[in-house]
């Protein structure tokens, strides 16, 4: 009980004092063991990215070989009319749109990565917790993604020097050179900082569009007059989906915010670099909803076509250039397959593990060091992917701990909007002196623990609990809204009071 009444008490201070936007970032700070040049906040004059950047980080997240697969895959697994699953597809870009944007506000306005911002709810310490978790899926998913933008390279490289039969932990020579040069293209490309990611980001998304415009105008072409009449009941049939249409419409709206569910959480790691929050809603509005429509039709129509003229669904758009067998088309997708899986990477898998890796030992682990550390581990991760780690079903257990972050979002935002009322004291954040407003107990947001516990075990029930599996798709949302309101409860006698805050 001394713990609860120590940090209830610290709260109780906190919440009858003055809170000050602090834009004026104390330099004694920077003796803090919570503090390194990546980590602090950037100034306006540091911050150059438009609203084109963050289109182009969601075009290069939606436009990924995983990301066509997914969607491909949605139209056929419900039994809904084509029409109806692209519907869904869209609703769920609304969606994540309103999640980043309230995510990425705080970071527009300080400057700061989501390691840092997570310290005013978890504590100092607590901040950590997050951190090291969102770490593991993305060094995980950087590893398995490297390994597929390497499939795509290698397909290059087979036309060149052939592809030989023998194999070492399932790859072939022409395998693992594909690999490693996609391996230290990704290092190069992060070492060279954060303005060549984002030239990079911009490159790649436009030319995945024009490839899949080609693709899909080639798979019209040869569907002919039958597409678009096959799309109002070529998906319906030949599902196993027991539910009606309303829960299909949802689950499918449900799995996919999930799969934007890493980039959603972290989402200041990029809007950081913003000039203005405008730059960041607009960025928002064109690179999720308005980019699904065109996304979700380019798919609906090449997964229809597939069916037509193969009479099989091809969700996989190496297997659709393979099966068109024209040669130009394959360089150009293969290069356009790799750029988008790099691209994916760098957003949702690279860059986000370096900041958590850097807040856990700020003065040893800078940006760069926690994304070699990234690239290190998960070399062995992509080496072994195809023939030991997709065997054995971590997959399923990396899921577990993907939903297990779920609450982080809902304890996020309730405490930014609601708790702290939009004023965070900057240079709290990096002080881990007993009387930061951020230390609460040794460090620890006790209540902002319970709220991550009850949201993390109902979110890892439906992933692991066969009666909860047809929740699975919902999971996300449903861990964080519960951990939300959990921590609205606990918090609540704590939160600021409006007319204490000095602007």
């Amino acid at each position: 009980m001394s713990t609860a009444n120590e940090q209830g008490s610290q709260l109780s201070t906190q919440s009858n004092s003055a809170l000050y936007d602090c834009n004026t970032f104390n330099p004694e700070r920077k003796n803090s063991r919570l503090y390194n040049e990546d980590l602090a906040p950037l100034q306006p004059e540091q911050r150059n990215w438009g609203w084109f950047a963050i289109f182009n980080v969601w075009s290069n997240d939606i436009q990924s070989l995983f990301g066509y697969t997914l969607a491909a895959s949605l139209f056929l697994s419900y039994g809904l009319s084509g029409w109806w699953v692209m519907a869904a597809i869209i609703c769920s870009g609304f969606i994540v749109m309103w999640m980043v944007n309230l995510t990425g506000k705080p970071s527009v306005k300080y400057g700061i990565p989501f390691p840092v911002l997570i310290r005013a709810s978890m504590g100092i310490n607590g901040a950590n917790l997050p951190a090291i978790l969102r770490a593991i899926i993305g060094i995980f998913w950087y590893g398995v993604q490297t390994y597929f933008a390497s499939t795509a390279v290698a397909i290059l490289l087979a036309i060149v020097i052939g592809s030989p039969d023998a194999t070492f932990l399932g790859l072939n020579s022409t395998a693992w050179i594909a690999f490693v040069i996609v391996w230290v293209f990704q290092i190069l490309l992060f070492w060279a900082g954060i303005e060549p990611i984002k030239h990079f980001l911009n490159w790649a998304g436009p030319l995945v569009y024009v490839v899949m415009v080609i693709l899909m105008a080639v798979i019209w072409y040869q569907s002919g007059s039958e597409l678009l009449p096959a799309i109002n009941s070529i998906f319906a049939s030949g599902s196993d989906y027991s539910g009606n249409a309303i829960q299909a419409f949802t689950a499918i709206v449900g799995t996919m915010v999930a799969y934007f569910a890493a980039v959603v959480i972290n989402f200041g790691d990029f809007s950081r670099f913003l000039r203005s929050e405008r730059d960041m809603r607009l960025g928002n509005l064109l690179g999720l909803p308005i980019n699904m429509v065109f996304f979700s039709f380019i798919a609906l129509v090449i997964t229809a076509g597939t069916l037509v003229i193969f009479g099989e669904a091809l969700t996989n758009p190496s297997d659709i250039v393979d099966r068109v067998d024209t040669l130009p088309l394959t360089i150009i997708a293969a290069l356009t397959f790799f750029a988008a899986t790099v691209g994916i990477n760098m957003v949702a898998n690279f860059i986000p593990p370096a900041y958590d890796l850097a807040n856990l030992f700020p003065k040893h682990i800078n940006f760069r060091m926690g994304g070699l550390i990234t690239a290190v581990i998960a070399f062995f991760i992509g080496a072994l992917w195809l023939s030991f780690i997709s065997k054995i079903g971590i997959v399923g257990f990396v899921n577990a701990i993907g939903a297990v972050i779920a609450p982080f979002f809902g304890i996020l935002i309730i405490d930014y909007y609601l708790i702290k009322r939009q004023h965070i004291d900057m240079n709290d954040l990096f002080s881990d002196q007993p009387t930061g407003a951020y230390y609460y107990y040794k460090g620890w947001n006790i209540r902002a623990l319970i709220a991550f516990a009850i949201g993390a075990i109902f979110s890892i029930a439906t992933v692991l609990i066969p009666a909860l599996t047809k929740l699975e798709g919902y999971g996300f949302l449903l861990g964080a809204a519960l951990g939300g309101i959990v921590y609205w409860v606990l918090m609540r006698p704590y939160a600021v009071d409006p007319n204490t805050i000095v602007e």
